[in-house]
């Protein structure tokens, strides 16, 4: 049977937060020839043996899709150099969520990725994806509102996680785009640091897990991924990544089914989820620097029996997963604002 454990905060947070500040290059964009084909490759890594191991193994199918998408998505529209300026003035993000005009570009994303998936998908899910391969736009749109706004009433769970690939695709060919793109005259980057340290610099969603990196340049530095956009932004360590919070914390991990104390002696859990008493959130922190080859999305999907375990404590997850969503999904009476 799964265990928890758990190890309470044993470092000077205030010390800690203070070294770390002044070390860390706040932001690490995603990297358009390779973000998604590193997640198929650690979704695959983990299938083998896991319980869960075919879902992950079409988590990894979806991932290639995604990675093939990106690479040859279109030419849309990106924020000019005034809307660059505006948002490092009032401290938002570029490519905000919540009022960002999406391009239909993403829908034929979709529907293309769709279609490359049906043949590897599991028997029950190849309706849904036969009909998300026609779906009709002005649909889709709405069921990209509900997502991107954490609607889950109205929500078609069974295609949420196909949406959301193709929303992720968007975004993130969006931040690579104005990345190349460059900043305007007077702005040093067109991303920065925003007014809340809790959400994407670059889209405002908010993380999937943490990471501490591994390696010479950012070893040791605990970073943010962003659910949409895949950004990293820094944040330090021994913080609450809801509240923001150097007090309460504590670290929960899940022993392996089966393994002995003997078995785990000396070995420290690749993922454990960051607790807080101050507010009652906590998210995921994966360690890159106990495993390099870590990517804090598949190893949210592969550890769910931690997000349980932890949930019965009463915690709310501060983060989200966007292609392993929870929630009603019985079709509501018609919203007007969706029409």
């Amino acid at each position: 049977m799964d265990k928890i454990t758990s190890t309470a905060r044993l470092m000077d947070a205030e010390e800690l937060a203070q070294r770390q500040a002044s070390e860390a290059s706040f932001l690490q964009l995603p990297a358009r020839g390779t973000v998604f084909a590193e997640r198929a490759m650690r979704l695959r890594q983990l299938a083998s043996g896991h319980a869960m191991g075919d879902f992950l193994q079409f988590m990894a199918e979806l991932a290639d899709a995604q990675q093939r998408a990106l690479l040859g998505f279109p030419v849309v529209p990106l924020p000019d150099g005034e809307a660059l300026m505006n948002a490092s003035r009032l401290g938002m993000p570029p490519l905000p969520v919540a009022h960002w005009q999406r391009d239909p570009a993403w829908q034929q994303a979709l529907r293309t990725m769709a279609a490359e998936v049906l043949p590897k998908a599991p028997e029950a899910g190849r309706e849904v994806l036969q009909d998300l391969a026609q779906a009709d736009g002005d649909w889709l749109e709405q069921q990209a509102e509900r997502l991107l706004h954490g609607v889950m009433q109205g929500l078609d769970m069974a295609a949420a996680p196909i949406i959301a690939a193709a929303l992720q695709v968007y975004w993130t060919h969006l931040v690579c785009a104005v990345q190349e793109q460059g900043a305007p005259a007077g702005l040093a980057a067109p991303f920065g640091r925003i007014d809340d340290a809790t959400v994407c610099p670059c889209c405002g969603s908010r993380p999937t897990a943490s990471i501490v990196k591994a390696g010479a340049e950012r070893g040791g530095q605990r970073y943010l991924h962003c659910s949409l956009c895949s950004t990293h932004w820094h944040m330090v360590r021994i913080k609450c990544t809801h509240c923001e919070s150097t007090k309460g914390l504590a670290y929960e991990a899940v022993a392996p089914a089966g393994a002995t104390e003997e078995d785990n002696q000396g070995r420290e859990p690749v993922v454990q989820a960051e607790t807080c008493s101050e507010c009652g959130h906590y998210l995921k922190i994966v360690h890159g620097e106990r495993d390099p080859m870590v990517e804090p999305v598949a190893e949210d999907l592969a550890t769910l029996t931690l997000d349980l375990l932890v949930a019965e404590t009463g915690l709310q997850r501060h983060g989200v997963n966007m292609l392993l969503l929870f929630g009603e999904s019985e079709e509501p009476a018609p919203d007007p604002e969706m029409q």
